[in-house]
């Protein structure tokens, strides 16, 4: 935080991201408050939502695998996602402040958040932008356009 970032990455990691979460807290929140372009995959998603309220809960089957079908909803179109957790996001405790973008079409359980107000979006999936397929190499983009955006307001 103290180099000044232009945006940050919460990459993927194991475990229960609430164990996680009780030893970040406060930077998370540090980061959060920062009003920087953040994006999230994996647990970095789960940090998230814990970060602005919302609860994650153990699977009764974790996501694993390469070929989990993820549909975007702002364009209705359906990704294949690679996919290694046993963790999700609770969609009964999502506080208003986070707008589902995408869902598991297996469970119906949430793989894509975006912050109403902030620069704040997050995947549960692992995207791919190269080597591999690169359907989901738009977030990418998006994230490298926020920051923009944020470098562009700040001057």
């Amino acid at each position: 935080i103290k180099i000044n970032p232009h945006g940050i990455f919460l990459s993927n990691g194991p475990g229960d991201p609430s164990a996680t979460e009780k030893k970040c807290r406060n930077l998370l929140q540090s980061i959060l408050n920062l009003k920087i372009p953040v994006f999230g995959i994996c647990i970095g998603h789960q940090l998230i939502g814990l970060s602005f309220g919302a609860k994650t809960i153990k699977m009764s089957q974790g996501h694993r695998g390469a070929n989990h079908p993820v549909k975007n909803l702002s364009n209705n179109k359906v990704e294949i996602t690679s996919q290694n957790h046993g963790f999700k996001i609770d969609d009964n405790t999502l506080p208003d402040t986070l707008e589902i973008t995408h869902i598991s079409l297996f469970d119906n359980s949430i793989e894509g958040l975006k912050h109403k107000s902030l620069p704040i979006f997050s995947v549960q999936y692992h995207p791919e932008a190269s080597p591999g397929p690169t359907e989901s190499s738009y977030l990418f983009q998006e994230f490298l356009n926020l920051i923009k955006v944020s470098q562009n307001a700040k001057t």
